[in-house]
């Protein structure tokens, strides 16, 4: 019956697409973030979905959709250059099997990122594609929510609708998104305009918000804790009142600390050493063993290169007479950070190539947010705000997870892009034609 209520669900999505194309583009955000497929027994398992989907998007983009005012961004070229080295990397891939498997996904989220800005043409376009990202993860995250409050969850113990520990429904990625969309959920709440800006949004948007906040409460992931107070600390650039904000901070988490589960607290409670936790002696030994490796290997080892790693650590053991050193090995061993799944893979130069995606991305929205703080664009100010917050934490809760390339991100950054060209052709449009922008004044010279 589930089978078959997805794939009714499905139909309906298509057909509405079929009147309206850019509904396609949402149809395949929301397949690549729910996975609808992983959810069913049979029926769409035996289907393409994400590919039909996918292309039904882009031909229904090349058909249907006006490309007289089509913007190519420095990012998308950018993507464009590192999906072609990411293919080069994967044909002298160290484990070629390995490597076709990670890369047959890969290559999706690069090659829709690319693509995804061409179709943000409008700001309700731009509103659209937040709003089906976030309602789509918010399936994801609404479901965690309540089995936190109904058993207090724990690691690998919270179950998010699959036994399948992949994708968003792996509880320190599931952690990072939830508290990046946070601040998309704000800004929706206040500035969209597809539903009325009434008390059930702002209802709903509160209560989604908690529920982001209870992931890493469910799932025990300290990467979702560092998440959480980095977007406390970036909130201090919304508010007036500071000290009051940071004093009230201090008091819910005094106040909530005594209502968590013990499974949370002890496990956070390793933050600080984490030489007596073997999960993370293990990824600092993988990062020194990637590290080591890209200096033989510049150019990287290709898709999954750390199955060929032999790592010995020294892990703590707390004994009768205090902690006692104990020598351990693994092999085969995951990075466990995108910067070292980025570095072993890709070696220096797809680093370098990500890394001036992600910077990029900041810059840009940074200019945004300054440049319209006021007027009746003030909306494109905020929404660059909280685009770079939830990059921001995005790069935070890297350090700790291998999602260099979770198709979310790629999906946000084609948001960042899109709502950059869309304002770049409002400011084109704003002037008239053949009124020439006046010429800059000539410097003063000041003579001694």
């Amino acid at each position: 019956m589930r089978d078959l209520a997805f794939l009714a669900f499905l139909l309906a999505l298509f057909g509405l697409g079929l009147r309206r194309p850019f509904l396609l583009v949402l149809v395949y955000v929301y397949i690549d973030i729910v996975a609808p497929q992983r959810l069913t027994y049979y029926l769409l398992n035996a289907l393409q979905i994400s590919l039909v989907a996918v292309a039904l998007a882009v031909g229904g983009w090349l058909i249907a959709d006006a490309k007289r005012d089509v913007r190519v961004a420095p990012r998308q070229i950018m993507i464009a250059l590192l999906l072609v080295y990411c293919g080069l990397t994967t044909m002298a891939a160290d484990f070629p099997l390995e490597a076709r498997d990670k890369w047959d996904w890969v290559w999706k989220a690069l090659a829709f990122a690319a693509f995804l800005p061409l179709t943000l043409r409008t700001r309700l376009r731009i509103e659209a594609l937040l709003l089906v990202m976030v309602l789509s993860a918010s399936s994801i995250i609404i479901v965690g929510g309540i089995k936190t409050l109904a058993s207090g969850g724990g690691y690998g113990q919270l179950n998010l609708m699959v036994d399948n520990n992949s994708g968003l429904y792996e509880g320190s990625t599931i952690s990072t998104v939830a508290i990046a969309i946070i601040p998309l959920i704000a800004w929706l709440a206040r500035h969209q305009t597809v539903f009325p800006a009434d008390w059930r949004v702002k209802g709903f948007a509160i209560a989604l918000g908690f529920a982001c906040l209870l992931i890493p409460v469910g799932t025990s992931t300290r990467t979702g804790l560092v998440c959480i107070a980095l977007l406390a600390l970036l909130s201090l650039r919304l508010v007036k009142r500071r000290l009051l904000y940071l004093s009230a901070l201090a008091a819910l988490a005094l106040v909530a600390v005594p209502f968590l589960p013990a499974t949370f607290t002890a496990r956070m409670s390793t933050i600080g050493s984490y030489q007596a936790d073997e999960s993370a002696s293990t990824r600092v030994a993988v990062w020194k063993w990637t590290w080591e490796f890209a200096q033989h290997n510049p150019l990287g080892g290709g898709f999954d290169a750390y199955r060929q790693n032999r790592i010995v650590y020294d892990l703590k053991d707390k004994g009768a007479t205090g902690d006692q050193p104990k020598l351990a090995s693994d092999q085969g061993r995951a990075y466990h950070s995108a910067y070292f799944e980025m570095l072993g893979e890709q070696g220096w130069p797809g680093l370098g190539l990500w890394l001036l995606i992600m910077v990029g991305g900041l810059l840009r929205m940074e200019v945004l947010r300054r440049r319209y703080r006021t007027g009746e664009q003030a909306w494109a100010g905020s929404l660059a705000a909280a685009l770079q917050s939830a990059q921001l934490v995005y790069l935070l809760g890297a350090a700790f997870i291998a999602i260099a390339f979770q198709p979310f991100i790629y999906m946000l950054i084609g948001a960042q892009i899109g709502l950059d060209t869309y304002l770049a052709r409002r400011r084109a449009e704003a002037v008239p034609r053949g009124f020439a922008r006046p010429a800059q004044p000539a410097a003063r010279h000041l003579t001694a």
